[in-house]
């Protein structure tokens, strides 16, 4: 037998990679599943973006190896973008980096940073990856609580009283996955302080500033930020180009430099017609996203009445692709909850504990089903 190595004893395959396989498994035995989990969306980029992608089929260039920084134009468009949306000024030459999908930027930036033995804050409820890569990269993660009292933002009394000696990077992510809180410039300001206070590295992944909400929010718009932050922002759910896996990294010249040198021994470069798309995406102007929140507008309401219908009490205050419910009380285990609807009514929606200790006793719906689907699901529990 082949060992594997020890690094894989202290993970477990994505909850998803493994939950899918069962909901695929029930819905090849003819079980009429609607999946309300996972928040791909299901909406298309933009006939631009796609005519874009096309005509890049046909450059003298376009099936090369590309650039380990992408191309200019791409960089330039993550720049413009980051100035037209949230009034940051980057160097699209030394502060930008595209990425293969914002989630390898996690891989990328703990690799660069974190030595064995590091400590990590990592937000309790969050995205489950920052604590998988952690682990994988030898360093130890120490949870930081959100909770709905404190609108899911950090208490900073407690945050002081942990032991911060080891600490060296802190994730943050607002608006907030997965219970939709939208943060504040304000909470940006706190964290930007704490962060060079205790000489730790901030990162913020931000990449539902424009799903639902009237209020996009970078954490590089705090003065100072620079000094200690990395921002992560990705295209998957504001322009609907989940599959096509581009994100990006911004931060200074010095942090883009250390995670170039980890991301330029992992790939050969984003596809040509990639880039060329979204550099068109990224040209978009404000009725893009009027018209893609004006869908989703519509499916959350209905998402809404559905988490009624089944006695829990949505965090209306929520923004972002997906609703964040409580369970009705008395209800012990989320995972049970959800696995009885699954089974009984074909529906799969993802237990809060999937993201932490403090997601038990709510489930989270994802606003990638269209509105007829979403009233199917009421109306199975008719």
């Amino acid at each position: 037998m082949i060992k594997t190595a020890k690094r894989l004893d202290i993970i477990e395959e994505y909850y998803f990679s493994t939950k899918l396989r069962e909901v695929r498994q029930l819905a090849s035995e003819g079980k009429p599943i609607i999946n309300m989990g996972i928040g791909s969306p299901d909406l298309k980029p933009s006939k631009a973006v796609i005519d874009a992608v096309v005509l890049a089929m046909h450059d003298e260039n376009a099936h090369q190896y590309q650039s380990y920084q992408g191309l200019p134009e791409l960089r330039k468009g993550m720049a413009d973008f980051y100035q037209n949306n949230y009034g940051v000024a980057l160097d699209s030459n030394t502060e930008i980096l595209p990425l293969i999908g914002s989630k390898e930027g996690i891989m990328h930036i703990s690799m660069a940073f974190l030595n064995e033995g590091d400590h990590v804050l990592i937000p309790n409820p969050g995205y489950p990856t920052y604590t998988s890569v952690t682990n994988l990269v030898g360093a130890v993660p120490v949870y930081y609580d959100l909770k709905e009292k404190n609108n899911w933002e950090p208490d900073f009394d407690a945050l002081e009283k942990l032991d911060l000696s080891k600490v060296k990077i802190m994730w943050i992510g607002y608006p907030h996955m997965p219970t939709g809180a939208r943060g504040s410039l304000e909470l940006f300001e706190k964290l930007v302080a704490f962060a060079k206070k205790h000489h730790i590295l901030l990162i913020n992944d931000n990449p539902y500033s424009f799903v639902l909400n009237d209020k996009p929010m970078s954490l590089l718009q705090i003065e100072g930020a620079k000094d200690v932050a990395i921002e992560l922002n990705s295209l998957s759910k504001t322009f609907n180009m989940a599959g096509w896996r581009v994100g990006m990294i911004l931060a200074n010249a010095t942090l883009i430099d250390a995670v170039l040198k980890v991301k330029s021994n992992m790939d050969s470069g984003m596809f040509y017609g990639i880039q060329k798309g979204a550099v068109e995406a990224l040209k978009s102007d404000k009725s893009w996203f009027e018209s893609m929140n004006a869908i989703y507008k519509k499916r959350r309401v209905l998402t809404e009445q559905l988490a009624e219908k089944l006695g829990c009490e949505v965090y209306t205050a929520g923004v972002g692709l997906f609703v964040w419910a409580k369970l009705p009380a008395g209800v012990a285990s989320a995972e049970d909850f959800i696995d009885k609807i699954l089974y009984e009514k074909h529906i799969f929606i993802t237990p809060g504990t999937i993201f932490g200790s403090n997601g038990e006793g709510y489930i989270r719906f994802a606003l990638c089903v269209k509105e007829e689907k979403v009233q199917e699901a009421i109306d199975r529990f008719a």
